[in-house]
């Protein structure tokens, strides 16, 4: 079973297929390495892909320190994969969980990415909502360790933003909700204690999103309302950005309807390869809707 170790000694397994510029898929924290198959297999015919379990979710080590969980350490490990296989600059492509850690990876080791993807992201990060998040994440980890996942990942998989999921797609709602309840408990307390409450709010770090210079692609569905704000915070912060909203869609997006996910993003690694995707006009970002001046 192929693992990378990290600078802290923890083992996470991973999976690869396909050959060329590689490309990283960065798991939400209802999933796993095997949430990214409908991805793995639809990139994997012209793209290097890794798909990686992350600390606490087995196959990869499950630390008991809580102190072994942090955006930080997430981040970290993803670089540790993207360094340890000697991929060079990669496409990295996260969801929820994965793709605050994936903006993060961009702010603090932009030389290891081509670009970013950050789907599903914001979960407590609009405007009023950080307490609300602290105190969803702190009674999930209570019960998580009372009652184990087998009991709590089926009630976490009936989430709001997962119910138009059931709806469009019995069958691969059945298979996420299946491998959710697989997960370890003690990890998947520990990453929403140390990953989840921890993490700074996405308006904290507005200057350095200001900065940002690589190609980033920002997608949401249209049924995940925690993260139309941040998603549109994103758009209007990182100058090098686009924003996809998906319609119908809640936040598993590439589960729910991967071949419109899987063209997306295919779009935008694309011209990003060209060297065909550019920073966003400055004036267009000024709001007005008439030219100020005549051509």
């Amino acid at each position: 079973m192929p693992t990378i170790r990290t600078d802290d000694g923890v083992d996470l397994h991973y999976e690869e297929a396909g050959s060329g510029i590689p490309m990283v898929f960065v798991h939400e924290f209802a999933g796993d390495h095997r949430s990214w198959e409908p991805q793995m297999r639809f990139f994997s015919r012209r793209y290097r892909c890794i798909a990686y379990a992350a600390r606490g979710y087995p196959p990869s080590a499950v630390p008991s320190d809580p102190k072994a969980y942090s955006q930080d350490r997430a981040t970290d490990d993803i670089a540790a994969v993207i360094k340890g296989l000697e991929l060079g600059k990669a496409h990295v492509v996260g969801l929820s969980m994965g793709a605050f850690a994936t903006l993060h990876l961009g702010l603090r080791h932009p030389a290891l990415a081509r670009s970013l993807t950050a789907a599903g992201v914001g979960y407590g990060a609009a405007p009023g909502k950080r307490e609300q998040f602290r105190a969803e994440v702190e009674a999930t980890a209570t019960r998580i360790r009372a009652e184990g996942m087998e009991t709590m990942g089926a009630v976490y998989a009936r989430g709001p933003t997962r119910l138009v999921f059931e709806e469009k797609d019995p069958r691969g709602y059945a298979e996420f909700r299946a491998q959710l309840m697989e997960h370890s408990a003690e990890g998947s307390a520990n990453t929403m204690m140390g990953v989840q409450r921890e993490r700074p709010a996405l308006g904290d770090l507005e200057a350095q999103f200001r900065q940002l210079t690589l190609p980033t692609f920002v997608i949401a569905g249209d049924e995940d309302d925690p993260t139309l704000e941040p998603s549109m915070f994103l758009k209007r912060t990182i100058p090098t950005s686009a924003l996809l909203v998906m319609p119908k869609c809640g936040h598993t997006m590439n589960l729910e309807d991967p071949d419109a996910f899987n063209r997306a993003v295919l779009d935008f690694v694309t011209q990003v390869d060209a060297g065909a995707w550019r920073t966003r006009i400055p004036e267009s970002l000024t709001g007005a809707i008439i030219a100020a001046k005549g051509s």
